[in-house]
């Protein structure tokens, strides 16, 4: 297996052409746009975003100070005019993805509709990021993602911001607030290592969506604190939490939400990538992320979906790695809901008021799991549906399930848990 896998020059274009097609919301290379025009009306819908409401707050609570501020420069500006700018990474490193900045835009003023309101255009293996925060839980449907990558929100009383890149199929989420300022974040059109470089609109800091952390620009260090998510199916979501507002294609923008403009990338090379991983899995290999930068693993996407579970350990705390059918790639078919089946994970502590459990897949049920030592029974969620513990709900772990080279790339002391 090589360590190392070029990019053919042809494939980097189709690539790019469907990188245009998720800023523009044309079908790609086949839409009839040429390159040129694409990035022309990119650039025509990238700068729409609301600027106003943020413009308008004051400097302490993460504002330009006055309607009529003028936004700073972009940090490569601020470069190539001979400024010292802070970064933590060579500006040459980080790189144009195709679009301009914004020109993937985000959501400002997400709407959420009812379940059943998004059962008329969701199918049950519809992939979701589900995020429960502070007693409140909300869907972020990747058939909207897709298009949009980054959805600045506020759940249970606090800012976040949601995020998703779909060229390393990393589902992020972060509370938007940092020294006590409330930031708004955009699509900077910029990558570094294939991953969204987002930047915040108050200081056009850069930041890394894999990391979270600022790493050019004014803010460069300051870190953003991450919260939990799971990415389960549409059905998962409906029949665990019923209530849940998800997230509606009424946007403010005209895309084709369940297409899949990236169709076929997981079956490729990572995008303008150039670095190295190593030897133990393939770059596009898919893998279950956990540990963060304190004791990062990664689980072997195949191991995962043979066994349903995998217990191990992260900082010498044990956990469990659960897998349930029920989700598609939103990386394979060109409609989503079409995709190949990669399933729902979730990553939990296996200890409850300090007992550690056991897990196994349940026998007479599909996608559930029973306990040695009680005989309850679990979801995917994490919740006890039946037995001695109902009802109670494991600790969620922040997790990501994503491809082996951006977690190597980022995190190259990874440890893959493997043995079998």
């Amino acid at each position: 297996m090589e360590a190392r896998r070029p990019l053919a020059t042809t494939g980097l274009l189709v690539l790019a052409g469907l990188v245009l097609a998720a800023c523009t919301g044309s079908e790609g290379p086949g839409s009839g746009l040429t390159t040129s025009e694409a990035l022309a009306e990119a650039g025509d819908t990238g700068v729409g975003h609301d600027t106003d409401r943020f413009a308008e707050r004051p400097p302490e609570a993460g504002g330009l100070g006055a309607a009529d501020a003028d936004a700073p420069d972009w940090p490569w500006e601020r470069a190539a005019g001979g400024e010292d700018v802070p970064a933590e990474v060579p500006l040459d490193e980080i790189v144009s993805g195709g679009p301009p900045p914004d020109g993937i835009p985000p959501i400002d003023d997400p709407v959420f509709e009812s379940v059943d309101e998004a059962d008329d255009w969701l199918e049950a293996n519809d992939p979701l990021m589900v995020v429960d925060h502070n007693d409140e839980v909300r869907g972020y449907p990747l058939a909207v993602l897709t298009f949009h990558e980054i959805v600045n929100d506020e759940l249970g009383g606090d800012p976040v911001v949601v995020t998703y890149c779909p060229l390393c199929n990393s589902g992020l989420v972060f509370d938007a607030e940092v020294d006590g300022q409330v930031l708004d974040f955009g699509t900077s059109g910029r990558l570094w290592r294939s991953n969204l470089v987002m930047y915040d609109r108050d200081s056009r800091s850069l930041w890394s969506q894999f990391t979270g952390e600022a790493i050019v620009g004014d803010r460069v260090g300051q870190q953003l604190e991450r919260l939990p998510m799971q990415m389960v199916g549409f059905a998962e979501l409906a029949d665990r939490w019923p209530d849940a507002p998800v997230l509606s294609r009424d946007t403010g923008h005209e895309r084709p939400y369940g297409q899949n403009p990236y169709s076929g990338y997981e079956d490729g090379d990572p995008f303008l990538f150039d670095g190295e991983t190593d030897e133990a899995l393939a770059q596009m290999d898919r893998v279950v992320a956990a540990g963060e930068d304190d004791d990062p693993l990664a689980v072997p996407w195949d191991r995962l979906t043979e066994e349903q579970v995998v217990h191990t350990d992260i900082g010498g705390e044990p956990v469990v790695v659960l897998w349930a059918p029920g989700a598609a790639s939103a990386l394979d078919d060109a409609t989503i809901s079409d995709g190949q089946e990669v399933g729902q994970t979730g990553v939990f502590d296996a200890e409850i008021n300090g007992r550690e459990l056991t897990f196994a897949p349940a026998d007479d049920e599909d996608g559930r799991f029973v306990d040695e030592q009680t005989g309850s029974t679990w979801r995917i969620t994490g919740e006890a549906v039946d037995g001695q513990l109902a009802g109670t709900q494991l600790e969620r772990r922040n997790h990501d399930d994503t491809f082996w080279f951006v977690q190597h790339a980022f995190r190259p002391e990874t440890r893959v848990v493997d043995e079998r």
